[in-house]
């Protein structure tokens, strides 16, 4: 059967490959659409499956909210080039919203359906088109009476390096003001957690000994390096708990207090940066350009 530029044209419309590929699809499929996306398909796996060794610690993370839902998604690519795609922002955005409608945890995501296929075939099939490996790494619910959304370094609407949820109790309309410059502050400090009973009972007595090894330098009476150390480790809790931070936008009132002041009450939140404890391998910029040209 005659392979016709107009077949090659639907194929690659359809699937997003090459033109080479799908005119070789078609050849070896005897001209059937049906047949010739299954058999790029299966390409496209084996490209996958070979990309798949790849670190992917750039990206974007996702964020949306409705009726006291939110969620963040981060997508992981190998390059900052391929999150500025939009092929692959449009892809950061859907897969943000099916999260937000049928989303529990990244495994659930991953296997709920997006345009009839399930997330992770999406995210395979996007694979072998873009040309670099990309990972769902990780998908956080908050909920709560009010939840307010803020995006750091945005690289299109609802989608950035940074993403901040955080949830709040009381009025809405004051909820929402504060809210947003609540997520602002949180982009920027980056708290360790909403409190004190929050906070990760290892990283607590981690500083702990820190400040016990640091007071006993000091050659002080053992009474007066638990004072010190009582001293530190408040201030310790106050730098690294969002309720205790000294605000941002008021620096004389901590962030508690400031939505006491509004009269409302910040319940979580959720920080998300990409790439954050990916170890990424250095490499300099024009190898990058050569690799991302290499395919």
């Amino acid at each position: 059967m005659a392979i016709t530029a107009s077949m090659v044209k639907e194929l690659r419309d359809t699937t997003g490959a090459g033109m080479m590929d799908a005119k070789k699809a078609l050849t070896e499929t005897d001209g059937d659409m049906d047949a010739a996306v299954d058999w790029l398909r299966t390409k496209g796996l084996a490209k996958a499956a070979k990309k798949a060794g790849r670190t992917a610690a750039e990206g974007l993370v996702g964020i949306a909210v409705s009726d006291g839902r939110g969620v963040t998604v981060e997508l992981n690519s190998e390059t900052d080039f391929v999150a500025k795609n939009a092929d692959f922002q449009k892809l950061v955005g859907e897969i943000t919203n099916v999260a937000l409608e049928a989303g529990e945890d990244v495994e659930v995501l991953k296997a709920t359906h997006l345009n009839g296929k399930p997330v992770e075939q999406v995210l395979t099939d996007a694979i072998a088109r873009i040309g670099e490996n990309m990972t769902l790494r990780r998908m956080h619910v908050l909920e709560g009476d009010t939840v307010v959304s803020y995006v750091h370094n945005a690289a299109a609407e609802g989608m950035g390096k940074i993403g901040v949820l955080v949830a709040l109790k009381g009025d809405a309309a004051k909820a929402q003001e504060i809210g947003k410059q609540v997520a602002m502050h949180v982009a920027a400090t980056n708290p360790a957690s909403l409190s004190e009973a929050d906070l990760d009972p290892a990283v607590v007595e981690k500083e702990r000994q820190v400040q016990i090894d640091i007071a006993r330098e000091s050659g002080k009476p053992e009474a007066v390096i638990e004072k010190m150390i009582e001293g530190r480790m408040k201030k310790f809790v106050a730098e690294v708990t969002l309720l205790n931070q000294a605000f941002v936008i008021n620096p004389d009132v901590t962030v508690g207090q400031a939505a006491k002041d509004a009269g409302v009450e910040v319940t979580g939140f959720v920080r998300m940066e990409v790439g954050e404890g990916v170890e990424k391998k250095e490499e300099d910029f024009a190898a990058e350009v050569a690799k991302t040209l290499a395919g």
